[in-house]
Formats: structure tokens, C-alpha cells, sequence
């Protein structure tokens, strides 16, 4: 891992205001770098809250800019619970990216491997190469410590050898992308906001690796980006200087 960083912002919109703004750094980068920005994007509240805000904001590449995404439940992509619906509604409506640089999870197989087969070939197709690097990899926490759809005690978790593969919860079938993917991303953020997040990430930041999260160290840049009500029982000292964002 090259940098682990953690950053408290005052509340969710400030979590909202500081991911806006990594969005922006790590897409004029990328784009001047290798032409395009290539985002895995997650499903929840918080990034759903992001998401809104990025369709209001100008000046943003959308032209350069490839959207996947790093999990999906095993639904029709109109159904409630889909991750693509959310980001679809929140987000890719109302703004000018082209069609055709949008890259939805399949899930139509009625076969959640084949499914999974079929987006790895997709994102080997375009990445050509041993392994995927997104420019921007946003995931979220549970309480139980999952992340994407690497659920704790599950097979999903011991995949190394594949990109993408079928997790599962309480039985359902979820499509998720691999450690190893979420570990060759050049920079991996984690939004997290509210009190009741506040005991696993006090658990995740100040106990040795035993949760699907801890696993996520990327080769680039690791980010946790938290608000001041998740961030309750971090003690603080352990991490030194911490910037705590208030703009």
C-alpha cells in the first residue's frame, strides 16, 4: 500500500463536499494521464447523497469519464434495490456522459457466474491488461465489516485468482468484484457517515485485520473519508495529525 490517509469531515454533506473534490483532483489527473477516468462506483446512502451532488456540479469531465461498479445485488436493473437504478437516477440521468461509456453488472443471465463472467470479459476488454487499475474505487463499510459484496465467512473472499465473482447474503446471490481488483485501484475511498457506523470503524482502524475491509490495500492511495459521528471512539492520538475538514 503506498498511503493510507484519514480524513473527518464536520458532517455527511462536508463527507459529500471533500469526495467531490477527490472526484475532481483524480479525474483532471487521470485524464491528462491516460485520456479517461475510470470510477467503480458503490451503492448506499452516502454515496447515493454524492452522487446528487455530483450532477450539480459544473465543470466536471464527463466526456472522459467510464463508469462501473464494484458490486450489485442479482436484481433487474429497474428494481428498487439495484446499485445501477440508484446511481442511474441520482446521477448518469442528468448528466452529459456518453451511453456507451457507462458499464451496468450484468445480472439478465438468470445465472450469477455467467453474469460475472461476462463483466470480467467486459472489463478485460477495455483495461487489457493482468489486472484492472480504476483511477477511483468509492466502497462503503457494513457493520459487519463487508465491503462491496465481500461478505464476511464467505467463499467470495478467498477468490484470487478471478476479477469479478458471485458473493452472497442471507443467500442472495451478488455480483462483486475481487481483492485483487479493488487492490490494483490507483486510489480506493471509503464513505462512511453516521453515528451507527461508529463502532466498526472504531473496530476496522484499531484492531489487526480480521474483517473484508481491512483486506482493501491498494496499490495506490487509500482513503477514509469519515464524519465526525462515525469517527466517535477513534482515539485520535493513534493516528497523529489528522485533518479535520470543516469547508
Amino acid at each position: 500500500m503506498e498511503a493510507f490517509q484519514l480524513e473527518i469531515a464536520v458532517d455527511p454533506a462536508h463527507v459529500v463536499k471533500r469526495a467531490i473534490a477527490w472526484w475532481r483532483q483524480g479525474a483532471q489527473s487521470a485524464i491528462a494521464d491516460h485520456g479517461s477516468f475510470r470510477v467503480a462506483l458503490s451503492g448506499g446512502t452516502t454515496p447515493k447523497a454524492l452522487y446528487q451532488a455530483l450532477a450539480n456540479t459544473p465543470d466536471l469531465d464527463w466526456a472522459h469519464t467510464q463508469i462501473f461498479w464494484g458490486d450489485e445485488r442479482y436484481v433487474p436493473t429497474d428494481h428498487p434495490d439495484s446499485n445501477f437504478k440508484m446511481a442511474k437516477e441520482a446521477l448518469l440521468d442528468h448528466v452529459p456522459i456518453p451511453a456507451d461509456h457507462i458499464f451496468p453488472i450484468p445480472t439478465a443471465a438468470r445465472d450469477p457466474l455467467r453474469d460475472a463472467d461476462t463483466y470480467a470479459q467486459t472489463l478485460q476488454g477495455i483495461f487489457q491488461s493482468d489486472w484492472p487499475s480504476f483511477d477511483l474505487m468509492l466502497l462503503g463499510i457494513g457493520d459487519d465489516g463487508h465491503t462491496a459484496s465481500l461478505f464476511p465467512q464467505t467463499a467470495a473472499l478467498q477468490v484470487m485468482d478471478r476479477w469479478v465473482t458471485v458473493g452472497e447474503k442471507a443467500g442472495q446471490p451478488r455480483i462483486t468484484l475481487t481483492f485483487p481488483v479493488l487492490n490494483h485501484s490507483q486510489q480506493v475511498i471509503f464513505l462512511v457517515a453516521g453515528s451507527s457506523k461508529a463502532p466498526i470503524v472504531q473496530e476496522v482502524l484499531t484492531t489487526p485485520p480480521h474483517l473484508p475491509c481491512q483486506q482493501v490495500k491498494p496499490h495506490g492511495h487509500l482513503l477514509w473519508l469519515i464524519d465526525a459521528a462515525a469517527a466517535q471512539g477513534i482515539p485520535i492520538q493513534a493516528f497523529g495529525s489528522l485533518p479535520l475538514t470543516t469547508a
